[in-house]
């Protein structure tokens, strides 16, 4: 029994590895000049000591749309990220969008990369900041090589930089 969910864990690991990937900007006609590219990994960061992410400035309400395509997995709330959506995506990566004003999204729901999911807010700690999209990816899959001595930079193996990824930048 144990063999054979060995199996099932390695069998499904590689076909989420061998899915093809690309990434669009989250953010519905925003370009690489609609966040500072100095953010990723800034330290000091409010209250969690490191920014984990890129922000997106848009005009409020503007459409936030999957970064790739995936499944929902959570549609939430929470003190920091404001109202949030998370998708898996290909990869085994998480895609979070934070800070929306509304989401359209659903757990389960199946989103292809440009699908809407929600709208440009100021939710969570974003209160009394522009609007704007936090937008981060997380590795379910560890990349060692990418670990640092920089604060907390033993999570960048699981906290990728999303300008890496965007299409288009």
């Amino acid at each position: 029994m144990l063999r054979k969910l060995f199996y099932i864990i390695v069998i499904l690991t590689g076909i989420g590895l061998l899915l093809p990937s690309s990434q669009i900007i989250p953010v519905l006609g925003a370009d690489s000049t609609d966040w500072n590219h100095d953010t990723f990994w800034h330290s000091p960061w409010g209250s969690s000591g490191m920014h984990k992410g890129i922000d997106i400035f848009a005009i409020q309400r503007t459409p936030v749309i999957a970064s790739t395509y995936g499944v929902v997995v959570k549609v939430a709330q929470s003190d920091k990220g404001g109202r949030y959506v998370l998708v898996l995506g290909p990869k085994w990566k998480l895609h979070y969008y934070a800070h929306l004003d509304d989401t359209q999204a659903k757990p389960g729901d199946w989103l292809g990369s440009g699908q809407q999911l929600g709208l440009v807010g100021t939710t969570g700690n974003a209160a009394e900041r522009p609007p704007h999209l936090h937008y981060a990816i997380y590795s379910l899959l560890p990349y060692f090589w990418l670990a640092d001595d920089t604060p907390q930079g033993w999570k960048k193996m699981f906290i990728l930089n999303p300008q890496e990824y965007l299409s288009g930048f």
